[in-house]
């Protein structure tokens, strides 16, 4: 595990990512401001702390593997990934361009990309390839996939959830993006997933849940996961969707529209006073 960075270094990435996200939505005139959001902080701490990485060589054997199943979600991975300098910023301006490599879900070919996601359910079980492939290969690194809460209602990730547990797939950490929203309304409304932390462990995975905003708290989780020897782990982030714009909260209907000049303007506003205030 890295040494822990500065916290409010984090703090101020987090609201920095979250600039670049908000001004390539409005840009592009179309994306997904909610859960793009609401997973910012999760990836500063990984992309700051949890994850071995090499910028220079992004296929380096031994690296840790990132994968963003819920690719809708892709402007924050973007961000990141442009931020630490896996290619250059301006570069965030094109998304979803006509020949831009930075499209509406993720696609392999740009640097730091692990695959090409967006058919929701499926990163969980290409994690568990990746895990048993390294096993195989004698390679030490670790996998993380972030998955959306709303995801889990495909029946494939549980079919996944049980391979990861009966192969003691301990390099493995599954994080859940627990937002409580997807595209048609709440999450318990759509199919409610009661005692959520419960089925995970009744599947046979270590479970650390978490405030997914809270970047001491998410270097703990991780800390934690890190720990177990004998079986796969979930992190359960409770997040917020839109998280860092106000207006965007909460709100369902931000889970797929840009904001328009107006609210990117507000939101631009909201988070330099939320900057200005990290001291």
């Amino acid at each position: 595990m890295n040494q822990r960075p500065d916290i409010l270094m984090l703090k101020r990435k987090a609201v920095e990512i979250r600039k670049d996200i908000v001004t390539m939505l409005y840009r592009a005139g179309s994306g997904h401001p909610g859960g793009s959001l609401s997973i910012v902080d999760i990836l500063v701490v990984l992309y700051y702390y949890a994850l071995r990485y090499n910028v220079r060589d992004p296929q380096w054997r031994e690296r840790d593997k990132l994968l963003l199943s819920k690719g809708h979600a892709c402007p924050a991975l973007y961000a990141i990934l442009a931020d630490r300098g896996y290619f250059p910023r301006e570069e965030l301006w094109t998304l979803r361009k006509l020949g831009s490599r930075l499209q509406g879900h993720p696609q392999l070919g740009l640097p730091g990309l692990e695959i090409s996601s967006g058919s929701l359910g499926q990163g969980l079980s290409i994690a568990n390839g990746m895990a048993l492939a390294n096993r195989m290969d004698g390679i030490e690194s670790r996998i993380y996939c972030i998955m959306g809460d709303g995801e889990t209602n495909e029946g494939q990730v549980w079919e996944a959830a049980m391979t990861a547990s009966h192969y003691k797939l301990n390099k493995l950490c599954a994080i859940v993006d627990r937002n409580k929203l997807q595209i048609d309304g709440l999450c318990c409304d759509v199919k409610d997933m009661k005692q959520f932390d419960a089925k995970w462990q009744s599947f046979g995975w270590e479970v650390v849940e978490t405030d997914g905003h809270d970047v001491q708290k998410l270097m703990d989780a991780f800390d934690k996961a890190r720990e177990v020897v004998d079986k796969p782990q979930v992190i359960i982030a409770h997040t917020i969707k839109g998280a860092g714009v106000s207006f965007m909260e909460n709100k369902v209907e931000w889970h797929g529209i840009a904001p328009k000049k107006e609210e990117y303007e507000k939101a631009v506003r909201e988070l330099d006073a939320a900057l200005a205030e990290i001291r």
